[in-house]
């Protein structure tokens, strides 16, 4: 055997150890508990953070725990996770707000979505809501809309955090319809439903699982909604599009993050656990009565989102004029 064929041999032999060894190396797990951040309270990112969190606990051997961490927009629970240590044991349930908005509405912002933040999955999508008290005896957009210019400083609308998409894009149909609408932020949807129910606030755009018990009980109303197409729950409720505002769109979405440089076999056993919980029959039929899609892609395809999320939203607050408060 001459020394060229060898050194062939030597280097097949070799590379099939590295294989096998590499097949039987145990798959990445938590030797902790772990933590999910959830930057906002009383939200379907809190709903989906606690569906979510004991189907992981069981798969990863390790207690999965929720805590709520509100502040600036959900920037102060989106800190935590960028500068938490990147081994695996802090997630952060992300959404439009501190991971696509705050970047443009807020003159400065503590970490970078894109380059702190390792994305996961985009879990979930929704469009939202218009609702209203029904004691406010308004019955469709262009009611709201007459009403308010009448009664300019009188309207007000709730949201569930500034940078929310249900600031954004009440800020978007007040441009779109010249409306004079007060913004009133609150920490979380809770508070903020509270107070569109007892008549403090006017109007508010939510997601369909925020809303939804209170409108069958008839304690709200359903004007529109933020999506292309109508609900298939409220096939009566029309989107903002056929109310007369042309490519009138906003989606609503919540993702899992985990911090900046974490190792790749930690990232792709979160990633294959979170999608496999996301469409188990449990929790997707849960999902769907809230109105949401699953979209359970890959972290590649969460990272491009983002992107594209901050230049959509970034042209939004720039041209409403929007600012943190």
């Amino acid at each position: 055997m001459n020394t060229l064929h060898r050194r062939a041999l030597l280097a097949l032999a070799s590379a099939f150890v590295t294989t096998v060894a590499f097949a039987q190396a145990p798959e990445w797990a938590p030797t902790r508990p772990v933590r999910i951040i959830v930057p906002i309270v009383g939200s379907t990112n809190d709903v989906l953070a606690r569906l979510v969190a004991p189907k992981l606990g069981e798969a990863l051997g390790q207690p999965v725990i929720v805590e709520n961490k509100p502040g600036a927009g959900g920037n102060i629970g989106a800190d935590m996770v960028a500068k938490a240590q990147p081994d695996g044991h802090t997630l952060l349930i992300g959404y439009n707000g501190p991971l696509a908005i705050n970047v443009t509405l807020f003159d400065k912002i503590p970490f970078d979505p894109v380059k702190d933040l390792q994305p996961l999955t985009l879990a979930v999508k929704s469009p939202q809501y218009l609702v209203v008290n029904p004691n406010s005896g308004i019955t469709s957009v262009q009611d709201l809309v007459v009403s308010a210019k009448a009664q300019p400083g009188k309207f007000s609308y709730a949201s569930v955090a500034v940078g929310s998409a249900s600031h954004l894009t009440m800020e978007m149909l007040k441009l779109a319809a010249g409306i004079p609408i007060t913004h009133i932020p609150y920490r979380g949807a809770g508070p903020a439903v509270t107070d569109l129910l007892a008549g403090n606030v006017q109007a508010a755009f939510f997601v369909p699982g925020n809303v939804q018990q209170f409108v069958k009980e008839g304690k709200l109303r359903l004007l529109a909604s933020s999506g292309t197409k109508r609900f298939p729950s409220t096939p009566e409720v029309p989107t903002l599009i056929e109310s007369g505002y042309k490519d009138f769109e906003a989606t609503s979405w919540i993702g899992f993050l985990t911090t900046a440089n974490t190792p790749r076999p930690i990232v792709d056993r979160y990633h294959r656990e979170l999608v496999k919980i996301l469409h188990s029959p449990e929790i997707a039929a849960r999902l769907r009565e809230m109105e949401f899609e699953v979209v359970a892609g890959t972290p590649e395809q969460f990272a491009g989102w983002i992107k594209s999320e901050i230049g959509r939203w970034g042209k939004v607050i720039k041209a409403t004029g929007a600012k943190a408060e």
